[in-house]
């Protein structure tokens, strides 16, 4: 095996790693810690038939969001499409009951036929859960109580004009909830106090086309962490996630961005596309200003690229998922090819990492699993008996996959 740990990888292992071990291994916000989509977790089998989840429970009405989960609760969002009433549920871990259900009333309106009007996932800290949804009227960011659901605050951030519909998931930085906002009209980027929903801090973003990336927090050695949030308007940019202050930018993308960003080898990638292909995929160099370095495009990367999956890494190998169902293995520093490979399928969801595993669901409703190595290997393939659009989540050994209208858990025990 020769992938390796970059220092950038081996930082965000040991972040997960002391994260995990302090808090359980808490999965706080789409693709868990930082957005890397990585679990230690050894107690995750490579294969599995319906008998074998811990429980299996239904969700009334549709969702493409994907469960978080803090200690013994996991949270996730459906909702009814006629009426785009949107339900936020709070199951037990332990057997998938429900603890507690909040539904909260929306305006039917036009999306993509691929959408749902849960989308967008939750995000945590230790004492509240936040949602968010929107309406060409209202973009809604509500805090609620973990233990009861009681409503903490609500933030209107305005009109939500897309093609598409709303998409984009909150993320959780120290004191702050923020969000992104790059919509068709009025973008801009946003953080609220996690205790009030007042905003700290805001910051006005060109207009191209609506995004549905959800932002990732980068955290370079001996630096400040840094807020990348992506966008065909912008294309990669820095923003300081205490002030919203721009850092640097890369304005480097040609087509919608769906996809988030993630960072390996030293290095940060996103794609963007159009027509449900990947059209373009770059490795942004970040700038060093301790070191003189500007901002900058590394390389590259061309064929089969993901327009809606986001990538995962194991230290410096890069993996890709696209949305046709080719998976291929880079080494991040150079993007030198080491495979590429069809497995089959159609994707919206984004692969997750445990340990020397890469798992994806994809829309038909099979779970893929592959060795992240650098020669290729097929592991496994489950038949999730439902459509998926959903990413994987993973806390305390358990493995949490949302399908359309069902949750499940597997694993926990040891293999």
């Amino acid at each position: 095996m020769k992938h390796g740990l970059c220092p950038l990888g081996l930082r965000c292992l040991l972040w997960f790693g002391l994260a995990s071990s302090a808090t359980g291994q808490e999965w706080t916000r789409f693709r868990g810690p930082d957005g890397c989509g990585i679990s230690d977790a050894t107690t995750i089998p490579v294969t599995w038939t319906a008998k074998d989840y811990n429980w299996r429970v239904t969700l009334p009405g549709i969702g493409h969001s994907s469960p978080v989960i803090w200690e013994d609760r996991v949270f996730v969002t459906s909702a009814i499409e006629e009426d785009a009433t949107l339900t936020l549920h709070c199951l037990d871990t332990a057997d998938g009951s429900l603890i507690w259900k909040r539904d909260f009333q929306s305006t039917p309106h036009a999306k993509n036929d691929s959408n749902s009007y849960a989308a967008a996932s939750p995000a945590l800290d230790e004492d509240h859960v936040y949602i968010t949804w929107a309406t060409p009227e209202k973009y809604i960011v509500l805090a609620l109580d973990q233990s009861d659901g009681r409503e903490v605050w609500r933030r209107d951030l305005g009109s939500f004009i897309a093609e598409h519909g709303f998409g984009a998931s909150p993320i959780v930085f120290e004191d702050l909830v923020i969000v992104a906002n790059d919509q068709d009209e009025t973008s801009f980027a946003t953080a609220l106090d996690r205790a009030t929903g007042q905003p700290r801090w805001k910051a006005d973003r060109r207009i191209v086309m609506a995004a549905y990336s959800t932002p990732m927090i980068f955290r370079p050695e001996g630096r400040s962490p840094e807020l990348i949030v992506t966008g065909w308007a912008h294309g990669v940019a820095s923003l300081d996630p205490r002030t919203g202050k721009e850092n640097w930018e890369v304005d480097v993308l040609n087509h919608r961005v769906v996809c988030s960003p993630m960072s390996a080898g030293g290095l940060i990638f996103t794609s963007c596309g159009s027509g449900g292909g990947g059209k373009q995929m770059v490795a942004v160099r970040p700038a060093d200003p301790t070191r003189g370095v500007e901002a900058g495009v590394a390389y590259e990367i061309t064929n089969s690229l993901p327009y809606v999956p986001t990538s995962v890494a194991r230290g410096n190998l890069l993996f890709l998922w696209s949305d046709s169902g080719v998976v291929a293995c880079l080494d991040a520093p150079t993007g030198e090819v080491h495979w590429r490979e069809r497995v089959g399928g159609n994707y919206f969801g984004s692969p997750v990492r445990v340990g020397d595993r890469i798992y994806c669901m994809s829309r038909d409703g099979e779970m893929v699993v592959v060795a992240a190595a650098d020669e290729f290997k097929l592991l496994g393939r489950i038949d999730l008996e439902e459509p998926s659009q959903a990413t994987a989540a993973i806390s305390g050994g358990v493995m949490y996959l949302r399908t359309r209208s069902h949750l499940m858990a597997i694993g926990g025990k040891p293999q």
